[in-house]
This record gives C-alpha cells, sequence and structure tokens, in this order.
C-alpha cells in the first residue's frame, strides 16, 4: 500500500452530521423533511463504513446504493426526469446542498472502492462511479486515481494516462498513483511499438519486386517500343 492507502480501499467518512436546521427553516415546515432525509442518508452512508472495516463488502455496497436512493428524492438533477409525477421538493439551502453533494460523492468514491476489492472487478462499474464523482468534484483525487485503474484495465492506456498524470500531480508520491501511470506508460509504449513494427512490415514486404517484374517485361519478349 502507498503512503495514502485508502487511494486503493480507503472510505469517505468525513461529514458524518449534518448541520441542524437553523430556527429560520421553521417557518415553513418543508425544510425538515429535508434534513431528515439528509440525517438518514448520512446515518446509512456510516453504517456502510462500519460493514467495510468488517470486510463485510456486499453489505457495505447495500447500504451505499440506499444512501444515494434516500439522496435522489432530494438531487433536483436527478429528479427532473420525472418533474410532474413527483411531489415537488422545495429548493434546497446552499449548506444543505453542499452536503448533499458530499454525501453522494463519498457514497459513489466508497462504492468504487468496494468494487475494487472484490474478487472479480467489474471495471466498468468502477469507471462509472468514477466518472460520477468527477463531474461534480474534477479534482478528487481517489476518483483520478480510480478512474485511471479501471480504464486501463478496459485497455485505454490513453485515457488511462490523462486520469492517472491529473492523480499524481495532487499526489506526487503516492505509491499507487506512480505504480499505475507507470503502467498505463509502458502499454502506450508497447502499442506504439507494435503499430511501428506494423508499418515496417507493410513497406518492407514483397510487392516491390512483383512491380519490377511487370515493368521489365516488355523488354524481354523483344516486342517492347
Amino acid at each position: 500500500m502507498s503512503a495514502t492507502a485508502e487511494m486503493e480501499d480507503g472510505l469517505e467518512e468525513q461529514g458524518a452530521v449534518a448541520p441542524k436546521q437553523s430556527s429560520a427553516g421553521h417557518r415553513g415546515t418543508p425544510a425538515k423533511p429535508v434534513w431528515a432525509s439528509l440525517e438518514e442518508a448520512v446515518q446509512i452512508k456510516a453504517e456502510g463504513n462500519a460493514f467495510y472495516r468488517e470486510k463485510n463488502i456486499r453489505s457495505a455496497i447495500g447500504r451505499y446504493h440506499r444512501a444515494l436512493l434516500v439522496l435522489r428524492a432530494l438531487d433536483a438533477d436527478m429528479m427532473a426526469s420525472v418533474k410532474g409525477f413527483a411531489p415537488e421538493k422545495p429548493p434546497l439551502t446552499p449548506e444543505q446542498d453542499s452536503l448533499l453533494r458530499k454525501t453522494q460523492v463519498d457514497c459513489y468514491n466508497n462504492l468504487a472502492a468496494c468494487l475494487l476489492q472484490k474478487h472479480k472487478v467489474d471495471y466498468a462499474r468502477v469507471l462509472e462511479y468514477s466518472l460520477r464523482v468527477l463531474r461534480w468534484q474534477p479534482g478528487n483525487v481517489k476518483a483520478l486515481y480510480r478512474a485511471g485503474v479501471a480504464t486501463l484495465e478496459i485497455g485505454d492506456a490513453l485515457t488511462a494516462k490523462q486520469y492517472l498524470t491529473q492523480a499524481c500531480r495532487a499526489q506526487p508520491n503516492d505509491a499507487n498513483v506512480k505504480k499505475y501511470l507507470q503502467k498505463a506508460e509502458e502499454k502506450l509504449n508497447q502499442e506504439l511499438q507494435k503499430e511501428k513494427a506494423m508499418y515496417r512490415d507493410m513497406f518492407s514486404s514483397g510487392p516491390k519486386d512483383g512491380i519490377g517484374e511487370e515493368v521489365n517485361q516488355p523488354n524481354r519478349s523483344g516486342d517492347g517500343v
């Protein structure tokens, strides 16, 4: 493991307590259920973290998905597609929106960490979860690292190098980041050498001889002009 071993399998655990609603929020009652939902999601995420530490990956994954389901009803971006079919939710305060996004980021990052611990890793899903995080936090180092690992394993060394280079800029001393960045560069070099060899074979093969025979043929017969 590297100096930031959690890069590979660590959890996002900050933001475990939702701030209390201010007295101004009691003016109408709509804000109270929002805080209740946020607190519920944070609590479920904490349960997932506990399962992860116990190596109970399956239960941890279930908790993170459940937390995201609770948050889904509060996310204006996700609910836009079902507008008119679900009850209208009041707009979130900046504080609520910040906690919503942070908890979503934590859950998707932790889901990716869980998948990387499984015997058979679904790298496509790891990439999907990491890209969700990067959509909200483009500089999230853990998501950049995991997106790089997943993309490399899927077979796209060039894109993997781009993700890992960004992660390396933020964590230049991280051994895991450097290891996978080196793997991506080696894979790209191998692909370049194969491409060069292919073009060498194309331009050094036998068609030249056939063309020469065809041009010289009339002179051999003595009928050429």
